[in-house]
């Protein structure tokens, strides 16, 4: 009895052969070729996938930098543009004021000029007018009249050229329509044409501005 179950034991613990499971398997070169195409398919593809990704995602982010960077070019230049015109416009704005400030101080007594003007003819007409044969010792009153006439008139050309008023009396210039008013053109022998004759009323220029043209009579050809 124990004998027979010492051998029934010994033939459950025998390793089995089974010929289905333990012949070896043949596996096709065809079949092989394709799974290694497959997978090294898919190993190439998931690394151009992860090495594009990145590559693509920067790609866009420049191409936003380039464009924002170009926005923010072109408002700076139109900002710097802008800020040129407005300092050019101020300074223009500045001269412009500047001039008519000094204009202003140059020419605010052309009016009160103007008006000495007929005072400074009057006493030119009433120097001009005393005959120089009476101006003797003998008749003092008339002479120390005269005498004080003169003064007079030299005071107030004095006071004329302190301030930029100066005469004109342009016998034998050359005619100038910015200057000279002309009463009328007659020939004159031993004159050249276009100069001036005779001059009616002088002229005045206040800080090289014509203030009262000088009225004259200019001479043309034959």
């Amino acid at each position: 009895m124990a004998a027979a179950a010492a051998r029934g034991v010994r033939l459950l613990l025998r390793p089995r052969r089974y010929p289905l499971l333990s012949c070896p398997l043949r596996t096709s070169p065809r079949l092989l070729c394709i799974a290694t195409q497959q997978k090294s398919t898919g190993q190439n593809l998931e690394d151009y996938q992860s090495q594009n990704e990145p590559k693509a995602e920067a790609s866009s982010a420049e191409k936003i930098f380039i464009e924002e960077k170009a926005k923010l070019e072109e408002q700076l230049k139109e900002m710097t543009d802008k800020y040129k015109r407005a300092l050019a416009d101020t300074e223009n704005l500045r001269q412009r004021s500047q001039k008519l400030v000094e204009e202003a101080k140059l020419y605010g007594i052309q009016s009160f000029c103007k008006d000495l003007l007929e005072v400074a003819d009057v006493l030119e007409k009433a120097t001009e007018s005393v005959p120089k044969e009476e101006l003797k010792d003998e008749n003092p009153h008339l002479k120390n009249l005269y005498d004080g006439l003169v003064m007079t008139e030299v005071q107030i050309q004095k006071v004329f050229k302190k301030h930029g008023l100066l005469k004109l009396n342009p016998v034998g210039a050359k005619f100038d329509p910015y200057e000279h008013e002309a009463l009328f053109h007659a020939p004159m022998e031993g004159k050249e044409p276009g100069s001036i004759a005779l001059v009616s009323k002088v002229g005045y220029k206040l800080h090289g501005r014509t203030l009262r043209p000088a009225l004259v009579g200019v001479v043309k050809e034959v």
